[in-house]
């Protein structure tokens, strides 16, 4: 038997559009009748999991050991269109600003039955690939970007007030950090400007994830290949 070839970043994507394709055609008796979104989900995975190892010498993951694929640093998100979010593990306060660490899939998909063949399908309207640059919140990154920009104007009162300004912000958006570790985050967002986010991050014991934004972004390719709608 022929060995299989290692799966790169651009075969991953290109192998996504191609399962989504299929998928959609493909009937699922064992969802039929479910209105539970995490077996959606579940089965989704499975699948795809399972068409990326028929054809690639790849190790996949699963939510106990981390991501989905931690040879490529990405992690995969099924997800309904009609309320397209997740949640994922928080590991620190500065993910919401620079980022999860890794990259995000996200097969967005409406579910509809058919009687006839009791069984259930699958409208994949997004396949969301989204580089871990731009996993951070849309608002709070754009917020804090556009503060770092004034630090150039004479007239706004240099570095200091920029500081003032992003703790200030921090504070208001209830980061999760101690008053001393606020200030030092404040002081290093001004050296290292976060990427423009694509992503809602919502503060909770796990974070929770919107792809609305996203989902806009990519459509319309404004950061593309950062953020690209695989089944385009």
């Amino acid at each position: 038997m022929p060995s299989l070839p290692p799966l790169t970043l651009e075969l991953f994507q290109a192998a996504a559009s191609e399962f989504a394709a299929a998928l959609r055609a493909t009937p699922l008796p064992g969802l039929y009748g479910a209105t539970d979104g995490k077996a959606v989900g579940t089965a989704v995975e499975a699948g795809f999991k399972a068409y990326l190892q028929e054809r690639f010498d790849i190790a996949v993951g699963n939510a106990a050991n981390g991501l989905d694929f931690p040879t490529l640093n990405t992690d995969l998100k099924v997800t309904s269109l009609r309320q397209p979010q997740s949640s994922c593990p928080f590991k620190s306060a500065t993910q919401k600003i620079y980022g999860l660490g890794y990259n995000l899939l996200v097969i967005v998909y409406v579910k509809y039955d058919d009687a006839e063949q009791r069984a259930a399908f699958l409208e994949i309207n997004h396949v969301i690939y989204i580089d871990q640059a731009r996993t951070g919140d849309y608002t709070l990154t754009g917020q804090i970007r556009a503060i770092v920009e004034r630090m150039s104007d004479a007239t706004f009162g240099g570095r200091e007030s920029v500081i003032e300004d992003l703790d200030a912000l921090l504070e208001d958006k209830s980061i999760p950090l101690d008053e001393v570790s606020r200030r030092q985050l404040a002081e290093r967002l001004v050296d290292d400007v976060p990427e423009q986010g694509v992503l809602t991050i919502s503060n909770a014991l796990q974070w929770r994830l919107q792809y609305g934004r996203a989902i806009a972004t990519a459509v319309s390719g404004q950061v593309a290949p950062e953020v690209v709608d695989l089944s385009a």
